[in-house]
């Protein structure tokens, strides 16, 4: 009887992708001068484990890989080779390889074993050696895998032509390739980096480039994300065009590409001309109008010779590759639970098992439900209510996971972009085993991403800088997660140089996104940070300074029901604090009704509830109406005009203003009556249904009817009109 054995193929990989976390953590904190044999036997291990499974399953790219890797750490683990930084690095890069090659069999594709071959090779070059085999091996690293530690992080490795795999006819005879490539406008907004691909063309073999410009839009036209420049380019190269293709495997879908053999200048045997191309639309070729920029053959220079604003290291590809080999566990389809918190679940179906047959003898015992009846009806139903509490927690605590599962993968993202920066920096953890609803976590990953890069870009300074102002020499970033109420509380701190607040007004002022007689206060200068579109960087860079990072981050988080707040000093650094609710399936909501119409607040967005005074009312040109609230102006919202309720329009003194507040921004929405305070279960509108701007969601009350959940965020859009006419009358007043 044979065993299908791809029945297990999710467990393998989700045990795989944690033994790979392990041994990432575990290299990153090993001391050099002091190695603890404990971690280095936890880094064989998960070797070794992943070396069995793959060998099991019939995953003979993986196990021939990691074969010459555990040889190796089985040395180190018995003294027989030293370790060192380089080691470790060449160790980091092999837990990318085996990552690239188990996601690849993951999604049922052919793994690319080219830049396993290499290592293995680098690995058996240090064996050979022998104890002495360290040094000489590992200066073949930088010739075989990159010249710097960049290049495990970007898909494509940069080539030396000496060591690329070509076919035998190539190694005779060069050949020449037409190149056309034409990077989409939004390349630049997903961390791709179009000239890193051109340099490793360059590093294929003789290359002149022409870059057409014609699209490059007048400065008042510019957007700073987008990109507008394309090339021809004619490549000299021993290599195939398989490795020509690899360069550009990472932009897939994101650009217009085509590879052409110049067959005229060539004896190459090739059937016919290939046309690759990755996307479906129309390869366009550059126009003969217009000014062009031609690079001669060989290196290619820097991009300030060429005085493109942008800059040539490719941290930001760095950063975003980090994410990409992020464990892919986060994304699966299954979760692994505790034994504890299954047997909590089955002894609370337990209880409502038993308070059910109670409930049901009295239904069949024919009894009247009177007198001492009802005393006793009611209480089994208080029963009943508290079994179903309990048993609802204990479900959503399944879906619970420690947020370690996401902060598992920034110590090596800070570690990378660090040396990039030429910075010192260490990331310390806290509270990682803090337990955070799946989706939730999931949603966060990429604010916290941008939060950290803009701490190591930012905040902490450059080592010499830190010392002239007696901090120590490292800077440090700390992640320290807690619980509060029915919140987790994310904090992020950094021991930087702060946020000056006067250079964010005044770059504010600049763009016009602050009149320049407006007068703010200290914590409105710093809600400045999270406006779209605004840096205080001067130089761009691939890590930060487009302006396009903190207003994603608040966005994100506001989409999660949650809230950000920052707080700075000179000098000493910034903290940023985020706050979330511990799942997304179940919130507090204030229930409301508006003609008649019952809606939902998450509590966590509403500021305060008051009587409207018709007095305060202002309106102002456009038909919008504002509320004087202390010392500011506050649109007001009708949600029966915004919905189309069908209402007579009343006196505003027979209503309440219920104030919510979106991305610093405060909104009055006009209620007729406030309810209760319930935890609601939450329904997708836009799966069920299709999505409503304004509403996020819907439940199902008691009495069966249905309620729509407000959406802050949703309702700030819609009062874009309305919030802008309400600053106004607050600068006019101030």
């Amino acid at each position: 009887m044979s065993i299908d054995l791809s029945q297990f193929h999710a467990v393998f990989f989700e045990e795989s992708f944690e033994g790979l976390e392990l041994m990432e953590a575990s290299l990153l904190a090993l001391d050099v001068d002091n190695p603890d044999s404990e971690q280095i036997n936890s880094i064989f291990r998960a070797a070794h484990s992943i070396k069995g499974g793959s060998g099991t399953f019939g995953f003979v790219q993986v196990t021939e890989f990691t074969h010459v890797l555990e040889t190796l750490l089985d040395r180190v683990r018995d003294g027989k080779q030293t370790i060192d930084a380089d080691c470790i690095e060449l160790l980091l890069q092999s837990v990318d390889c085996i990552r690239s090659l188990l996601e690849a069999l993951q999604s049922k594709e052919e793994p690319d074993t080219k830049r396993a071959a290499q290592l293995a090779s680098v690995f058996q070059a240090i064996l050979d050696g022998g104890s002495d085999g360290n040094s000489a091996s590992l200066v073949k690293v930088n010739a075989i895998i990159g010249e710097s530690i960049v290049a495990p992080l970007i898909k494509t490795t940069k080539k030396d032509p000496s060591s690329v795999e070509r076919s035998p006819v190539a190694t005779r005879q060069q050949i020449g390739f037409n190149i056309f490539f034409k990077p989409s406008l939004e390349m630049l907004k997903d961390g791709n980096d179009p000239i890193r691909m051109l340099r490793e063309l360059a590093a294929l073999g003789e290359m002149e480039t022409t870059a057409d410009i014609d699209e490059l839009p007048v400065l008042q036209e510019l957007v700073p994300e987008n990109f507008y420049i394309s090339w021809t380019i004619e490549l000299l190269t021993t290599c195939d065009i398989d490795d020509v293709e690899e360069v550009f495997e990472w932009v897939e879908g994101e650009c217009e590409l085509s590879i052409t053999p110049m067959l005229e200048d060539s004896t190459v045997a090739v059937d016919s001309p290939t046309l690759y191309q990755l996307n479906d639309s129309q390869v366009k070729k550059p126009t003969t109008s217009g000014q062009r920029l031609v690079m001669p053959s060989g290196p290619l220079p820097s991009l300030d010779n060429l005085q493109l604003d942008i800059t040539p290291e490719p941290v930001q590809a760095m950063a975003v590759a980090a994410q990409v080999t992020a464990p892919v566990k986060a994304e699966a389809s299954s979760i692994r639970v505790g034994i504890d918190k299954v047997d909590s679940l089955i002894n609370l179906v337990g209880e409502l098992v038993i308070t059910q047959s109670m409930l049901g003898q009295m239904g069949s015992s024919g009894e009247s439900i009177t007198g001492e009846n009802i005393g006793k009806l009611r209480e089994r139903l208080v029963q009943l209510e508290h079994n179903t509490r309990e048993l609802q927690d204990s479900v959503m605590r399944i879906r619970m996971l420690p947020i370690s599962f996401t902060f598992n993968r920034f110590p090596r993202m800070v570690r990378d972009i660090s040396i990039q920066l030429g910075k010192k920096v260490q990331l310390e953890l806290r509270g990682e085993n803090t337990e955070l609803d799946k989706t939730v976590m999931e949603k966060i990953s990429d604010p916290m991403v941008h939060l950290i890069r803009n701490a190591l870009d930012h905040g902490i300074e450059m080592p010499a800088r830190r010392i002239a102002a007696g901090k120590p020499e490292v800077g440090t970033i700390v992640l320290n997660v807690f619980h509060q109420g029915g919140y987790v509380i994310i904090e992020m701190t950094d021991d930087g140089g702060g946020i000056d607040r006067e250079r964010l007004l005044a770059k504010a002022r600049t763009k016009g996104l602050v009149g320049e007689s407006e007068q703010l206060s200290e914590e409105q200068k710093l809600e400045l940070l999270f406006s779209p579109g605004l840096s205080t960087v001067e130089k761009v860079s691939n890590v930060s300074g487009r302006g396009v990072g903190m207003d994603v981050v608040r966005r994100n988080i506001q989409e999660l029901n949650g809230s950000v707040e920052a707080s700075t000093e000179m000098g000493v650094g910034s903290t940023f604090s985020i706050r979330l609710p511990l799942t997304l399936a179940i919130l507090d909501g204030q229930l409301v009704t508006v003609a008649n119409q019952t809606y939902i607040f998450p509590l966590m967005s509403i500021s305060e509830s008051l009587q409207i005074d018709e007095a305060k009312v202002s309106n102002v040109a456009g038909g919008s109406d504002v509320y004087s609230l202390r010392e500011e102006y506050i649109p007001i919202l009708r949600l029966d005009r915004l919905f189309g309720l069908c209402q007579e329009i009343g006196v505003l003194n027979d209503s309440l203003l219920v104030v919510i507040e979106s991305e610093g921004q405060k909104i009055g929405v006009v209620v007729d009556e406030l309810l209760s305070q319930q935890r609601i279960v939450i329904k997708s509108l836009e799966e069920n249904y299709i999505r409503v701007l304004g509403v996020s969601g819907a439940t199902i009350l008691g009495d069966g009817t249905v309620a729509m959940i407000i959406d802050a965020v949703g309702l700030s859009n819609l009062a874009g009109k309305d919030i802008a006419a309400a600053k106004k009358m607050t600068d006019a007043a101030a």
